[in-house]
């Protein structure tokens, strides 16, 4: 089996145009389903080509009792799913143990997003230095842009056009869209990118806009470690991650009333549905709003 994950991450990756991360996703998935079927096969030759219904209705099972998420088993599904789909069409199979098998339901978990005041007090966590002006950079283009901190990460300084305040951005499924910031952002970048950033490289050569204190690329934990600081810096109690910047972005143009299918433009959604999930925090507030304001809906 490792053979053909080997060639069906390659097709991933040259064929599809997979990113590199969500191609590494694909991979550790089949990793960890061929170590469920060596242990559970006994390490019978060509297992994975000879599955049935009830096999993977077990499997199924096995990933609930880990306690894994329904997202995350979901996630996995999916990831079978093209697997065997790619084995039908290259002739190695007929037919896919996992055209019937249905996932367990999703949580309908709201996205947690900030409060303007929250993400002021995040900005006024970062100090003066070039890594607080990099920091405050940051918190800056995720709060303006929406960008995946995957996009972030990976964004160049050829990506930038200054003058009109745009980024371009490569997303999931190596979607390229342009991505746009205000003028507070503009300020900050600007004495990033002039000042701060020269002293992180030190000397150094270096395309990617984010940079850590060695002079070389940042990457998603570290931005995840940085905000992990600057929440222990303020006076924020609950729990955030650099997401949670993309669902305030959303949920506050949605507010604003600007139209659904602009923000999954700008937030680079393949499906509308998957933007939708940001009207019902707006309905939440709408509601909120009401029950503290209509004389009629006071709570006693």
């Amino acid at each position: 089996m490792e053979e053909k994950i080997e060639e069906f991450i390659d097709y991933l990756a040259c064929e599809k145009k997979y990113s590199e991360n969500t191609s590494a996703s694909y991979q550790k998935d089949l990793e960890n389903f061929n170590v469920y079927l060596k242990d559970t096969f006994k390490n019978k030759k060509n297992a994975y080509l000879n599955l049935e219904y009830k096999d993977v209705t077990e499997y199924l099972i096995a990933q609930k009792k880990k306690g894994l998420s329904p997202s995350t088993i979901n996630r996995h599904l999916s990831t079978l799913r093209s697997f065997y789909d790619y084995l039908i069409k290259k002739g190695t199979i007929n037919s896919s143990p996992f055209k019937l098998l249905n996932g367990p339901k999703k949580e309908k978990k709201l996205p947690n997003y900030l409060k303007y005041e929250e993400f002021k007090d995040l900005l006024e966590a970062c100090d003066d230095t070039d890594l607080g002006v990099r920091n405050k950079m940051i918190l800056e283009l995720l709060f303006a842009t929406g960008l995946r901190v995957s996009e972030l990460v990976d964004v160049k300084i050829k990506d930038i056009d200054f003058k009109n305040r745009e980024i371009k951005t490569r997303g999931k499924g190596n979607k390229m869209r342009i991505v746009y910031f205000n003028k507070k952002c503009q300020e900050v970048m600007s004495k990033y990118v002039l000042e701060s950033r020269q002293h992180l490289l030190n000397g150094k050569q270096s395309k990617y806009l984010l940079l850590n204190h060695l002079g070389n690329n940042l990457t998603r934990r570290g931005v995840a470690d940085i905000l992990e600081k600057l929440i222990k810096k303020s006076s924020i109690k609950h729990k955030i991650s650099p997401h949670t910047l993309r669902h305030t972005f959303a949920t506050l143009l949605l507010n604003e009333g600007m139209d659904i299918r602009e923000v999954q433009e700008l937030l680079g959604h393949a499906r509308l549905s998957t933007t939708s999930i940001y009207t019902h925090i707006s309905n939440e507030e709408l509601r909120r709003v009401y029950l503290n304001s209509h004389p009629r809906a006071h709570k006693k």
